[in-house]
């Protein structure tokens, strides 16, 4: 059959439109879009928010359903606690100054673990201790740095409340008590032992005693100490408290009590432990399962803290591995990270946890900015970087060396970006969670950083709006956009 020319042109000319709007579809796929007003609205709120807010209460919202099925409030640390930064560039370079001493001390935690280092040796359990002895900062392998966000506790009979740190990657928890030798300033009056009934000191020969990391021993009593890389550390009694929410109360957690709280800590009273070691809040409840969704820090919103609650059925499900080396991490499956809709190339073993407890990928709540290892980092980079020269280049900012001038732009699309585990199941990030404004004049940064160690850590700026579910049970972890 013989196609007249008009009708031949014609054919064509449809065909080539069809062909370009699956390639933009296909493109759109492939590309998520950024609300860059938007974002900067929220950079120039939080900021004064910083200037004008008085102290207030946050509304309690702690439930407590059946045994230990509860529910706390979640709340960013800058809608609590006033610091005055003036303007967004120095909030963001104080929030990276505590991430870069954060990273340090899950790094240097593992490394102590991975080499088999004498605990007994390093810290030695004396049966009489030295006010000095026991108050004096150590660096050692129970370094692991402070969280971002807070929850409303409730401690003591009668019960007072309190805003504690929530951290995943610590056991240990602690609140600030008087008599204070040396106490950072909190929000919240510190915590008078003698007022609460329920306080009881725990004995040097108690189970949660021997489990601590680096204790010791005075007339009877036990003694803790968790020191940070950063140099902050905190001393004091250990001890068995209640802790109480709305509806109910949990008797007899371990906890320290602590008189010497010194270095970076400020705001919140202690911290609330959600590792997998024995000593943290969830594991003495004996928690199957608990959860959290994390809002955008600069948005002022809270959200909560779970336990006992089942996940969202849709939640993006990855196996949950144990390091027999570093009990109180939590480590995911990771198989891939994937840029515009393409597998980044990278090494078989880039994310293995090895037989020796070195490598391993982390999901940790209290590290902001996701690390990778150098070469991974840099793949993902420069795939980024590919699909981006569209942008306008701006010079690194602190520990990041991808930045963007996006101040003449209401909003703009950029690459997809998705973290792949086993099963092919994929968690797909939204581009306000890897490209983040570190001004108040419109730099974007690529908000993910290398490492020279081994580790990769997956921080809670990657975790924003999606509730993180950690399955104790069954050893999963579940991913769950839009669910806060």
């Amino acid at each position: 059959m013989v196609v007249p020319r008009n009708n031949l042109s014609l054919l064509l000319a449809v065909s080539i439109n069809i062909t370009s709007l699956l390639l933009a579809a296909s493109s759109n796929t492939n590309r998520n879009v950024l609300d860059v007003a938007g974002t900067l609205r929220q950079a120039h709120k939080i900021i004064k928010k910083e200037t004008e807010r008085e102290t207030k209460e946050t509304k309690e919202k702690e439930t407590m359903t059946g045994s230990y099925s509860l529910s706390m409030q979640l709340n960013p640390r800058e809608t609590l606690w006033n610091e005055n930064h003036g303007n967004y560039k120095s909030l963001v370079e104080s929030r990276l100054r505590r991430e870069s001493e954060r990273v340090k001390s899950l790094n240097m935690k593992v490394e102590v673990a991975v080499k088999r280092v004498n605990r007994s040796e390093m810290y030695p359990r004396e049966e009489e201790v030295r006010e000095e002895e026991i108050s004096a900062p150590v660096s050692s392998g129970t370094t692991q740095g402070s969280g971002e966000y807070f929850s409303r506790v409730s401690v003591g009979s009668p019960p007072k409340g309190f805003y504690m740190v929530l951290d995943t990657g610590s056991d240990v928890n602690w609140l600030q008590c008087k008599p204070c030798s040396d106490c950072y300033q909190q929000s919240d009056p510190v915590f008078d032992p003698t007022a609460s009934s329920s306080y009881y000191p725990l004995t040097c020969d108690a189970q949660q005693c021997q489990d601590l990391e680096m204790s010791a021993c005075r007339n009877g009593r036990c003694l803790y100490q968790v020191s940070y890389g950063d140099g902050s550390f905190t001393v004091g009694e250990y001890v068995t408290e209640t802790l109480s929410f709305a509806t109910g109360s949990v008797n007899k957690v371990a906890m320290g009590c602590g008189h010497d709280n010194e270095g970076l800590f400020v705001g919140a009273a202690g911290l609330l432990g959600l590792g997998a070691g024995t000593l943290s809040f969830n594991s003495q409840i004996k928690a199957t399962s608990f959860s959290y969704c994390l809002v955008d820090r600069d948005s002022g919103k809270s959200s909560t803290l779970e336990f006992n609650s089942p996940p969202p059925p849709d939640s993006v499900v990855a196996p949950m591995l144990k390091n027999q080396k570093v009990t109180t991490f939590y480590y995911v499956q990771l198989t891939g990270v994937s840029v515009g809709g393409q597998i980044v190339s990278l090494p078989p073993q880039t994310f293995s946890l090895d037989q020796s407890g070195s490598g391993g990928v982390i999901v940790d709540s209290g590290t902001a900015i996701t690390r990778l290892p150098t070469q991974a980092y840099n793949s993902v980079r420069d795939a980024f970087k590919r699909m981006t020269q569209n942008l306008r280049p701006a010079q690194g900012f602190a520990l990041f060396d991808t930045c963007y001038d996006l101040s003449s732009l209401q909003s703009v699309r950029v690459p997809t970006l998705s973290f792949h585990f086993s099963g092919d199941k994929t968690w797909a990030l939204p581009a306000k969670n890897y490209l983040i404004p570190v001004d108040g004049a419109g730099t974007y940064c690529f908000a993910f950083a290398p490492t020279t160690s081994s580790l990769s850590i997956i921080g809670n700026v990657q975790q924003q709006g999606t509730r993180v579910t950690f399955d104790l049970a069954n050893s999963l972890v579940g991913f769950s956009p839009n669910k806060c």
